[in-house]
């Protein structure tokens, strides 16, 4: 943790947003699972989270942009396919999942966590499983779906949120593509 007492501070984390079009397909599907116990997270938050910093002292952002920009470089926009619906039931989450691999995420979150890490924040424990949150406190079986998850996150920013009383606003960002 990068709170100082007495400092400003911010609850941070870097993800993928998903783009208007999407975030609606998306909470139509939710839908039609019916009713779904836990908290529906709204679709307007919809995001690929890539990495969590939490509390950080307003004072490190500026090293925060630098290092993120020297690893969020232009390059080829990120296609991740959430074509899995998964309960974590230990975390409380209904979530979306790629089945299979993107090695150009996976290269893009270690370079975002290597730079980070260079400032002081600590590596995360486990093993990095891309996801996009449907519903929170869900402790349920897996319900079934009419028709099965296929949904392509056309990622072509990286953004720097502030999470604050269950909003997200965008800090900075750095474009993927050219």
């Amino acid at each position: 943790m990068h709170k100082q007492p007495d400092l400003p501070s911010k609850r941070l984390f870097f993800a993928l947003p998903c783009e208007p079009a999407q975030r609606r397909a998306i909470a139509q599907w939710r839908n039609t699972l019916g009713h779904l116990e836990g908290r529906p997270i709204a679709g307007e938050n919809f995001h690929l989270t890539l990495m969590f910093l939490g509390e950080v002292a307003v004072s490190e952002l500026p090293g925060i942009y630098a290092a993120a920009a020297r690893v969020c470089v232009p390059g080829e926009p990120l296609r991740i396919r959430l074509d899995q619906l998964q309960a974590w039931h230990r975390a409380g989450m209904l979530v979306l999942v790629p089945g299979a691999p993107a090695p150009a995420l996976l290269q893009r979150v270690y370079a975002l966590h290597q730079a980070m890490l260079a400032l002081g924040f600590a590596d995360v424990p486990r093993e990095y499983r891309a996801h996009l949150s449907l519903v929170r406190d869900f402790h349920a079986p897996v319900p079934e779906a009419d028709i099965a998850p296929d949904f392509t996150l056309d990622a072509r920013r990286v953004v720097l949120f502030e999470s604050h009383k269950g909003r997200y606003r965008a800090l900075a960002q750095w474009p993927l593509e050219p």
